[in-house]
């Protein structure tokens, strides 16, 4: 039996998309997800972040921080962790959201706040199948 993986931080962006790659690269059945209400980038400072919604592609986020500030953006490693998304999938997805994907054997999470948005989103669904899922947080 083929397990399923979910990887899942707050803005499906950094650290769940770089465990999807490599699981990815390794053959594993995996999606990623974010379970914030936005998708933020760092921006020139802490109170100008880049904000995108869900399903905004990788593809136009680059573009889109490629035309603000191309050396800003090359010199924090932006572009190159959106460069990498672009190769793994079309968009960041949101967890809450993700019900159509179907069930999930490991869900790891990347963060605590996260683990507790997935553990309580887990138990709000409606209960079909019964189906156990390992939930894990690695900080």
């Amino acid at each position: 039996m083929k397990l399923r993986y979910a990887m899942v931080c707050s803005s499906n962006q950094n650290r769940s998309m770089e465990a999807h790659a490599l699981l990815k690269r390794e053959g594993f059945d995996v999606s990623s997800y974010g379970t914030g209400q936005h998708v933020k980038l760092p921006g020139p400072s802490l109170r100008e972040p880049n904000v995108y919604d869900f399903g905004t592609p990788y593809k136009h986020m680059l573009e889109d921080l490629r035309r603000k500030d191309p050396e800003l953006y090359r010199r924090n490693g932006i572009l190159t962790m959106l460069k990498r998304n672009v190769a793994v999938k079309l968009a960041p997805q949101r967890w809450q959201e993700n019900a159509a994907d179907g069930t999930f054997d490991v869900v790891l999470t990347f963060e605590e706040k996260v683990f507790d948005m997935v553990v309580e989103d887990l138990h709000n669904r409606n209960h079909v199948l019964f189906k156990p899922v390992l939930v894990i947080n690695l900080e």
